[in-house]
């Protein structure tokens, strides 16, 4: 299982739901940004409406700071009757910018992440920045404290990008690989509804709806991949068919 600090980083990468949520007196709500993005070291931009309570509060903030967490949903890639694979909550200070670093913000994101929403900075919308001091992790393997010096160490996946196309193809068209891939699962299990949850360099991850509850079981690759050729040669270990290549070229 990848390191705490590795899976943090993924599900900044990958984006997911986010709420913004101020650390204020009041009846202030918590509000999904018109668009955000995680930076590499940690830090969130996030684009609000220009007349958004919470940019009012972040300019009248002493020294322009003001305490606020943003609270990051990463969604399963297929419908589950338990959706949510994990959050990561960010807290640190959000900081009102002018409109200079408010387009030096919006160009910042559009390098990574282009997107026309950032055309709308200076124009109804404007961009704040969430400086981190903390971030925690909560997922199946549990909670974890991180420092944003960690956050900013640890790679993303190489696969975090591709992964909710490639376990929607699977389990839309090739429902006859998931059940090979269920003879792996604990003998117990076996009578649930399995289902592809997630997918990383150093295995697969299934989810197994049964009438107990939810089981989440992993299958490890025989060593960690980094390509899309070494992946689909674990893939075809775990599934022991020599005709894999077919989900592949569909």
């Amino acid at each position: 299982m990848p390191g705490a600090a590795e899976r943090a980083r993924t599900m900044g990468v990958r984006g997911g739901k986010a709420v913004l949520m101020p650390a204020v007196d009041g009846d202030t709500p918590r509000v999904e940004p018109l668009l955000h993005h995680v930076h590499a070291d940690g830090s969130a931009s996030l684009l609000l409406d220009e007349d958004h309570e919470l940019v009012g509060l972040a300019w009248q903030a002493p020294h322009g700071e003001l305490t606020a967490m943003v609270e990051l949903t990463d969604p399963a890639p297929v419908r589950l009757r338990e959706p949510v694979r994990g959050l990561l909550w960010i807290t640190g200070f959000l900081q009102a910018l002018d409109e200079r670093g408010a387009r030096a913000e919006a160009l910042s994101v559009a390098a990574t992440r282009p997107d026309p929403r950032l055309l709308d900075v200076g124009h109804g919308a404007t961009m704040l920045r969430l400086v981190p001091a903390s971030l925690v992790l909560a997922d199946a393997e549990g909670t974890c404290s991180l420092t944003p010096q960690e956050f900013a160490a640890a790679t993303p996946d190489p696969f975090c990008l591709m992964e909710d196309d490639w376990l929607r193809h699977l389990e839309l068209s090739h429902r006859d690989v998931v059940d090979l891939l269920a003879r792996h699962i604990p003998e117990q299990l076996r009578g649930g509804h399995v289902r592809p949850l997630g997918l990383d360099r150093l295995g697969l991850r299934l989810r197994v709806e049964a009438a107990d509850g939810d089981h989440d079981v992993r299958l490890a690759f025989s060593k960690s991949v980094t390509t899309p050729h070494e992946l689909s040669l674990e893939l075809r270990r775990l599934v022991g068919c020599p005709f894999m290549a077919s989900l592949h070229s569909d």
